[in-house]
């Protein structure tokens, strides 16, 4: 399979030239080993099934002899054996060089060494490919360019909307946009979920989860991605699925689908604000791939084309999926914001520098004005003295053009942006 370029490409080159060991974490199938073999100068990987066996013997007695090699030297899966995780950091503090090791995994183990790793271990998150990375996205708009200021934007979208719908369902997965077969379009989700259900997160740290019940709570937080439906409102919606689950049960799924990098909450936003009105803390509810949700759904594009709610739900945690590649490659990260009132912003891009940028999600145009009318509100509430003016305000869309509105709003097709 061809390697795509990849936005953690430079992030990974950067990070190992200045940290002894880099974490690469993220969903299985995103591209992890992929991206790590790009710098990689030798590899041991944990899975091999030739000596998988012998690997996780020598990490019990000779951890270190896992280690040898040229570097940087890549160790796929370490979960697997987490006590390589002491063995990487007592390494990297005895050689005093960076880029010594890459460390890739796909679960987050609940045991993960005696000591954090903080400033020897750097961590990177890899997500599923964006539209840009996928080809998809003119890069006509750059997220960096707009909070240096270039707001005179302009570009015009390649994808209409039967062709998001199929993107929406064939997901980000580097094995399923290299294919490009429009007729296996959600195949890879779909296989990648049943893994999931029937084994991965099914055993996930040698316990035993039924896989009719997660697969019904998977349904049931589909029904509810890019909401900021509480664990009680999921819990009550398995009875659409005929299926009941204790409180601390969904916990316990809910927190190996997590772990699995399966789902990935987009937590609030808490600003400074003019007046004492009240922020809600409650996380948005995405998946960490939207194919995710529409493979557990099973459904096809024309579903989606057949169900606008559900379409621009999805969309909406699509839009979320790419900000956060985007961000995380401008020292950023991605929010929601809202409070008691109902104001709010699908996102908030927030910078490590301190500059902010609201952003709402629409699939189609006719809801532009109101949702200008929202980012021009929520600045109105800011204290800006304390908060600096935001950076831009933008409408995303799955619409055609890229322009800057009379009142100053952005309009961004998905496929138009870039980091």
């Amino acid at each position: 399979m061809r390697y795509l370029p990849r936005v953690a490409d430079d992030l990974l080159a950067t990070t190992l030239a200045t940290s002894g060991a880099v974490q690469v974490k993220g969903p299985k199938w995103c591209g992890k080993t992929a991206t790590s073999l790009q710098r990689a100068s030798s590899a041991v990987y944990m899975q091999d099934p030739d000596h998988s066996r012998s690997y996780l013997a020598l990490a019990d007695v000779k951890p270190s002899a896992l280690l040898e090699g040229d570097t940087p030297r890549l160790i796929d899966e370490w979960q697997m054996a987490p006590q390589l995780w002491d063995a990487v950091r007592f390494a990297v503090d005895r050689r005093g060089e960076p880029g010594q090791f890459i460390l890739t995994g796909s679960t987050t183990p609940t045991v993960q060494g005696a000591h954090s790793g903080v400033g020897r271990i750097a961590t990177l998150v890899m997500r599923t490919m964006t539209l840009f990375e996928s080809g998809e996205s003119t890069g006509q708009v750059s997220l960096r360019s707009l909070f240096d200021g270039n707001l005179d934007v302009a570009g015009v979208s390649t994808l209409d909307v039967e062709a998001m719908a199929q993107i929406l369902c064939r997901g980000g997965w580097p094995a399923a946009v290299t294919t490009g077969a429009a007729s296996s379009t959600g195949r890879l989700a779909r296989s990648y979920v049943e893994g999931l259900i029937d084994s991965d997160v099914a055993r996930f740290d040698g316990v035993n989860r039924h896989s009719g019940r997660m697969r019904a709570l998977m349904r049931a937080y589909a029904r509810h991605v890019s909401t900021q439906a509480s664990q009680a409102t999921i819990t009550a919606d398995l009875a659409v699925d005929d299926a009941t689950m204790a409180p601390n049960t969904v916990s316990d799924y809910l927190d190996a689908l997590t772990r699995a990098y399966v789902i990935e909450d987009l937590p609030a936003w808490n600003p400074v604000l003019r007046s004492r009105t009240a922020i809600r803390t409650s996380p948005t509810r995405h998946f960490v791939d939207p194919s995710i949700g529409t493979a557990v759904m099973r459904w096809s594009p024309a579903d989606l084309l057949r169900d606008v709610e559900a379409f621009g739900l999805h969309f909406e945690s699509l839009c979320v999926r790419d900000l956060r590649v985007y961000a995380e490659a401008n020292d950023g990260t991605v929010h929601h914001y809202r409070d008691k009132t109902g104001l709010e912003a699908d996102a908030v891009v927030v910078l490590a520098d301190g500059r902010w940028a609201p952003v709402e999600i629409t699939l189609g145009t006719r809801q532009l004005d109101d949702a200008a009318t929202h980012l021009r509100r929520l600045r109105e509430r800011m204290d800006l003295e304390r908060m600096g003016e935001p950076s831009f305000l933008a409408v995303i869309t799955a619409g055609a053009t890229a322009y800057r509105r009379d009142d100053g709003v952005l309009v961004l097709p998905l496929a138009c942006l870039r980091h």
